[in-house]
C-alpha cells in the first residue's frame, strides 16, 4: 500500500530569480560637487586630519569610537597608518574641494557581497565638516557606491544606543531603526549596546532623489542656508 507524504509548507523568503554575489567596493575616488572620497593615503592626509580633529579642542567626537583620542601625532599617524592597510574596513578621506584639505574619515565595513550586504562606519568628521553641505554629499556618495555602481540589497548604520548626534544622523539621512541588540560588545572599558539601522535598495530610489534635491545649488539661499530640509524632500 503507497504512502502518502504530506509535506509542510511554510512561509518562505521572496524569491530572488537572477540574484549573484556583488563586487567588493573598489578603491577608486567619488567625487562630488563639494568633496571627494578617496583612499586613505597617510603621507597625503594625516597632517590634515589631525588638525582638523584637533579642532574639536574637548575631544569629545572620540567618545563613540573604539580608538582615540590621541594625545599627539606619532600615535594618531601609527593608527592611521595601520588603517590603510585593511580592506575591511576600508578607509576613505574626505576631501574638502574648495580647499583640498583632509576634513574626514569614513569606512565600508563587514561586506558580505554574497548577500548584498554591507555597513558604512567609522565615520568621524572633524569640525570643518560637520553640518555642511559636503557631509551630506559624503553620506551620498558612499550609497550611489554601494546600491547604484555595486547592486547591494542593504545599506547597514550602526552605533552606541547612547549617541544621539549618530542616530539622529541615519534618521535624517533616512535610516530605518530597527532595534537595539543589548550588550553587544565592550570598548573603551564599557559596555555599549548598539542601534541598528539599514536602507535596503527598494527605498534607495526614494532615498537618493531626496539627497540630490537637497544638494542641488537651488536649494540654498545666498548665504549658504538650506531652503528645504531633507526629511521635507523625502
Amino acid at each position: 500500500m503507497e504512502q502518502t507524504i504530506k509535506r509542510c509548507e511554510l512561509p518562505v523568503g521572496e524569491s530572488l530569480p537572477g540574484w549573484e554575489p556583488c563586487e567588493l567596493p573598489s578603491h577608486e575616488a567619488m567625487t562630488g560637487h563639494y568633496c571627494r572620497l578617496e583612499r586613505l593615503d597617510v603621507d597625503a592626509h594625516a597632517a590634515d586630519l589631525y588638525e582638523a580633529f584637533g579642532l574639536n579642542t574637548d575631544q569629545s567626537s572620540w567618545t563613540y569610537l573604539p580608538y582615540g583620542p590621541f594625545d599627539s601625532f606619532d600615535p594618531f599617524e601609527y593608527w592611521l597608518d595601520g588603517c590603510k592597510h585593511n580592506n575591511d574596513p576600508l578607509f576613505y578621506t574626505v576631501i574638502d574641494l574648495h580647499t583640498e584639505i583632509a576634513v574626514g574619515l569614513v569606512s565600508y565595513l563587514r561586506m558580505a557581497p554574497e548577500a548584498g550586504v554591507i555597513e558604512v562606519g567609522h565615520i568621524h568628521f572633524s569640525p570643518l565638516l560637520q553640518r555642511t553641505p559636503m557631509a551630506t554629499e559624503a553620506m551620498y556618495l558612499m550609497m550611489q557606491r554601494v546600491f547604484d555602481e555595486l547592486g547591494y540589497r542593504r545599506y547597514e548604520w550602526k552605533c552606541d544606543a547612547l549617541n544621539a548626534p549618530s542616530a539622529r544622523a541615519a534618521a535624517r539621512l533616512g535610516f530605518v531603526f530597527e532595534g537595539t541588540f543589548r550588550q553587544a560588545t565592550v570598548y573603551k572599558g564599557r559596555n555599549r549596546d548598539t542601534a541598528w539601522f539599514s536602507i535596503t535598495d527598494k527605498e534607495w530610489p526614494v532615498i537618493r532623489q531626496a539627497l540630490q534635491r537637497w544638494l542641488a545649488a537651488e536649494n540654498f539661499d545666498s548665504q549658504g542656508q538650506q531652503l528645504h530640509s531633507l526629511a521635507m524632500l523625502r
